[in-house]
């Protein structure tokens, strides 16, 4: 394995300080420093980008990060256990590395980082989805980040890029693909962490647009693809009823079948129910 900067081994880091995966944070941790590099530079050039980390564990794709030339990376980890770890690559990296201790889903740290910036990370498994969401519906667009370049879990990851049809289209789907670009640029075997996991990864890379593909209003169209999708096998005409009463007549409106279910409509065809939905 070629060394990618002048610290040690990773293995050799968690011998040092003690680390050991730990389940209920959802850690596995990958070792190869040349995979956790090559995920960073899935990000593009990261030259001149603030990158924000969550769960960078023992520092493996941190080391990536500062290696591929992120201007600075803002780290924010829950484990007290990994912080001497990242303190000393943060003394490699002189200014470059800040190390924030706290929950990613209690804490606002896109504030504190200077645009451009990427978000990239190889999320614990317990927080992946809910923190997704978050980044997919910020207040106002286009969002602070450029991109996003996240590890997942397999499934997940095939539910952001799935197409109207597939068993795996969702809501997901629709909020990734409606304002980014998604895909999948690699996957990972349960091999390649410690411990391994059950099944397969994969990391998306998702690129904001300027602007939607479609218009919409953000939050009706949240409240429209969650209601559909939160009773899939079920007709529309029955899952979106709660929505307005007339939901029969703005499904019409805009060439919907009443009796269509949630997974064989486009995320095109979700916006204009929303805007329908809205003038209701």
């Amino acid at each position: 394995m070629a060394a990618i900067d002048s610290l040690p081994p990773l293995r050799d880091v968690i011998a040092t300080h003690g680390l050991s995966a730990k389940k209920a944070l959802g850690q596995n941790f990958l070792l190869d420093l040349n995979l956790t590099a090559k995920i960073a530079r899935q990000a593009g050039d990261l030259t001149g980008m603030d990158v924000l980390e969550v769960g960078p564990g023992p520092g493996g794709l941190t080391r990536g990060l500062l290696a591929e030339g992120a201007r600075k990376v803002m780290a924010v980890e829950k484990d007290a256990r990994c912080l001497p770890a990242l303190a000393e690559i943060a003394a490699a990296y002189p200014g470059r590395l800040d190390v924030i201790e706290g929950d990613a889903l209690a804490l606002n740290v896109l504030d504190r980082l200077t645009p451009p910036i990427a978000i990239c990370a190889n999320l614990p498994y317990n927080v992946g989805t809910e923190l997704l969401v978050r980044w997919l519906t910020p207040e106002v667009w286009p969002p602070v980040w450029d991109s996003l370049t996240l590890m997942f879990q397999k499934e997940v990851a095939q539910r952001i890029v799935a197409q109207p049809g597939s068993k795996a289209y969702g809501r997901l789907a629709v909020l990734a693909q409606w304002r980014c670009e998604a895909q999948i640029v690699m996957h990972l075997p349960p091999e390649a962490f410690t411990p391994p996991p059950k099944v397969g990864s994969a990391v998306v890379h998702i690129k904001a647009l300027p602007k939607p593909k479609f218009d919409a209003d953000a939050k009706v169209l949240e409240r429209v693809v969650a209601a559909a999708f939160n009773q899939r096998r079920k007709m529309l005409r029955a899952s979106l009823k709660g929505l307005t009463p007339d939901i029969e007549a703005r499904l019409a409106e805009v060439g919907i079948a009443p009796t269509e279910r949630a997974e064989r409509v486009s995320v095109e065809g979700f916006c204009a129910l929303a805007r329908s939905v809205a003038k209701a």
